[in-house]
């Protein structure tokens, strides 16, 4: 029987430009997200001046902004900080689908991953 081979990424994250796009409603809970992902980033390797963060009025707006990102710049990955939170309307069920939606696709049609 053949053996498995297994793949595992690499958390050396040195010398990758990464994008991060955050939404300013709910910034209040984005800012803290933003901050942890920065953290994270940097102790991963990330030089500071190879972040480049981009703010958008909503997590609606997330997938424009990052679809135009990726295809006029160039990044090794980028971050989507959108927080959309749950009330008595169906309004957090249209726009965190539509959020998600639209982010995977920019990622598929780009080959950019995007957390």
């Amino acid at each position: 029987m053949a053996e498995v081979e297994e793949y595992h990424g690499s958390l050396n994250a040195t010398g990758l430009k990464i994008a991060i796009v955050v939404a300013r409603f709910n910034e209040l809970v984005n800012q803290q997200l933003l901050q942890g992902a920065l953290d994270c980033l940097t102790r991963h390797g990330v030089n500071e001046a190879d972040i480049k963060v981009f703010w958008v009025p909503g997590a609606f707006e997330i997938p424009q902004v990052a679809s135009v990102i990726a295809q006029r710049s160039h990044f090794d990955g980028m971050i989507a900080i959108g927080t959309v939170i749950r009330g008595a309307t169906p309004h957090f069920e249209y726009v965190a689908g539509s959020a998600v939606t639209g982010i995977s696709q920019v990622a598929l049609q780009n080959n950019l991953p995007i957390t």
